[in-house]
């Protein structure tokens, strides 16, 4: 590998860092911040608005980097986050850092998106799988320092700091990429599908805003759960017909092959997994087993340690043997490890949780590494922005559905457990990680009770696993040589 692609890939781990670490380094500072800029009640909507907007984002930055190149579409939003991280540094008041922050997500889109389809042109399906593995793991780094780095600034300076040390790293980020990336860009004279972005955009603000609305004492059939579908489903039909009619669509709907579909749906499904495990281990972890945040956060790195590792073993294996047989050992991982998180109980050993991890972490990667590399070898180079940034925003609308309807069915399970005790009007929110929630609940049924809701959400999470499998068999081999 030269040196021009070194630096390639380390502008883009750079880059994919800063957006990585930014949940994590938030989430340490927020009660810190919330504190001095007096706004409990808004928490939520600082790490949700940041969500949303790089969810809208992705797909307009796959568009922008397929028509003015993928340099073009990076810079910008690497600019963009870099001016939303400086502006959230100097905010007054929660106002304006909720603002600020939808401005990041902005930024965040296109780092999400342009950077795996950057690698997508400049690397051989051989070298591909060993680089996306790598900035892969820069998920796992972030979600280790994240929490020290937020931690350290609070401590020595100031909260507004997590924010302001984004700048000098991505500066390095933009100068690696405008130094080593070449590329030629075939002007096209097509404009934007403003139309499409904006009812696209739209359905998604809508979506999302309802799904994040969901709790457990929400009733599905209710009006205000069923008015905004309808609406989202009107508007993506709206959307659909648009499509059709324009010269430079959005999302061009012929790039879903049978092929295609079958990837999305596995990586929306997947990421759905994902982010149930993501949140909720450390639920188990921390208050189910009782240990700290910091024991939880080393625990799991074992998922990380795997995931890269997986990446090796994938760039040998992918065009010998073909996505198919690669995607359906992954996603058969998965759903081993989701059975054996199910046996875990109250007096399980953390050694257990790690090595589960270990093991999951060899799903993810085997299964969500190639099937980006499967996205990208399914369309031509003009639409390869454009498919990725597609996958991106369903793998997001996989997250942040799955996080929704995870913690309707935890909580849900919670209460139940706990009905069957006797024990009825408990705040179920009020019982995470907390030691003294209740006089009249004993910590070891606060245990239990939680313990059951993870292994409700895991049964869950095995039924999916099960359809990620059977999904895997209807692929094709399109990279095998």
């Amino acid at each position: 590998m030269n040196a021009r692609k070194k630096g390639i890939i380390i502008s883009i781990m750079v880059a994919m860092f800063l957006g990585a670490v930014e949940g994590t380094v938030v989430t340490t500072a927020m009660p810190t911040i919330v504190k001095d800029l007096n706004g409990f009640d808004k928490i939520s909507l600082v790490f949700s608005i940041y969500l949303l907007t790089s969810a809208i984002s992705t797909p307009i930055y796959g568009k922008i980097a397929d028509l003015y190149g993928r340099k073009r579409a990076l810079s910008t939003g690497i600019v963009i986050f870099l001016v939303g991280s400086a502006l959230c540094g100097i905010s007054l008041n929660m106002y304006e850092l909720i603002i600020f922050r939808a401005l990041q997500g902005i930024g965040a889109g296109a780092i999400f998106t342009v950077a795996y389809t950057i690698v997508g042109d400049v690397f051989s399906v051989e070298e591909r799988g060993k680089v996306q593995g790598w900035i892969s793991s820069v998920w796992g780094i972030a979600s280790l320092l994240g929490p020290f780095i937020g931690g350290f600034f609070i401590d020595k300076l100031s909260w507004h700091w997590i924010f302001y040390i984004n700048i000098p790293f991505g500066v390095f980020s933009l100068v690696l990429l405008e130094k080593n990336l070449d590329e030629k860009v075939q002007k096209k004279e097509s404009p934007m599908d403003y139309l499409g972005i904006i009812t696209l955009t739209i359905a998604i603000i809508i979506f999302l805003l309802t799904i994040l609305g969901i709790n457990e004492n929400t009733k599905i059939y209710s009006f205000k759960i069923l008015l905004p579908i309808v609406f989202t489903i009107i508007l993506l039909a709206l959307f659909y017909f648009i499509e059709n009619k324009v010269e430079e669509p959005l999302v061009p709907f012929d790039i879903f092959s049978s092929q295609m579909n079958i990837v999305n749906i596995i990586s929306f499904l997947v990421s759905g997994i994902l982010i149930g495990t993501d949140v909720y281990l450390p639920v188990y972890i921390q208050s189910v087993l009782g240990f700290n945040a910091t024991i939880s956060g080393l625990s799991l790195a074992s998922m990380s340690i795997s995931w890269i590792l997986s990446s090796f073993v994938l760039s040998k294996t992918m065009q010998k043997y073909g996505e198919r047989i690669v995607i359906f050992i992954s996603t058969s991982i998965i759903l081993i490890s989701a059975v054996l998180f199910y046996t875990l109980n109250i007096n399980s050993s953390l050694i257990f949780v790690i090595i589960y991890a270990f093991v999951i972490g060899f799903g993810y990667g085997g299964t969500l590494t190639t099937l980006t590399i499967v996205i990208q070898e399914a369309v031509s180079h003009d639409k390869r922005g454009a498919a990725t940034g597609a996958n991106s925003l369903l793998r997001t609308m996989g997250q942040t559905i799955g996080v929704a309807i995870f913690g309707v069915i935890f909580n849900l399970n919670i209460s139940k457990y706990l009905y069957k005790l006797g024990i009825k009007g408990v705040n179920v929110n009020n019982l995470y990680g907390s030691k003294n929630v209740n006089a009249n609940i004993a910590i070891d049924k606060v245990r239990e009770s939680l313990n059951f809701g993870i292994h409700s959400l895991f049964l869950v999470l095995i039924a999916i696993s099960v359809i990620c499998v059977l999904m895997s068999i209807m692929m094709k081999n399109s990279l095998k040589k």
